[in-house]
């Protein structure tokens, strides 16, 4: 699967990834995209090593509804350009995404959701399919040469976790 073809990009000055997963859950829920739209996370940075900030995009099958988006979007202030502002961002919004919740079999990760693969850091092997995924209820996969993989690591009992944990300790927070 890749992206779908109609996207839109919108500049923010959020630094935080946390205040840009909010951002974006809030401006779709507004939207009432429909359930097949993606919604992602880019790390961006201004030319000449300008401000490096999060920037969001939102794509979906039809150009209807981006277009509909960039209008309301536009409307309430955003800078709105044409397209994602790169191919590899980091979903937040995906088909499926409410459905991984809890301790999931891979397989289930796959079936229940846009993601189409689970690479488990450190290996060249994909996991057995019913090694069971311990999701925090955070799943943010990310497009790598089209497919929507998620990043998971060895946990617990011979369990997997996403790589991405839903509350980062700041660098140096003991100090």
């Amino acid at each position: 699967m890749n992206p779908p073809p109609y996207a839109i990009g919108i500049d923010t000055s959020v630094t935080a990834l946390s205040e840009a997963d909010q951002l974006l859950l809030e401006l779709a829920a507004g939207l009432g995209l429909p359930q097949e739209a993606f919604g992602c996370t880019h790390l961006v940075r201004d030319g000449d090593g300008g401000r490096p900030r999060v920037a969001l995009s939102l794509a979906a099958g039809t150009e209807a509804v981006v277009e509909a988006a960039r209008a309301r979007l536009v409307a309430q202030g955003y800078q709105v350009r044409d397209g994602a502002w790169d191919q590899a961002g980091r979903a937040v919004l995906y088909p499926g995404a409410a459905a991984l919740a809890g301790t999931l079999a891979v397989a289930d990760v796959v079936r229940r959701s846009a993601i189409e693969r689970v690479r488990v850091l450190g290996t060249a092997d994909r996991p057995d399919p019913a090694t069971r995924l311990v999701t925090r209820e955070f799943v943010r996969p990310q497009w790598q040469d089209g497919e929507l993989v998620l990043a998971a690591m060895p946990a617990v009992g011979g369990t997997l976790v996403p790589f991405e944990v839903p509350d980062p300790t700041p660098c140096c927070a003991d100090h």
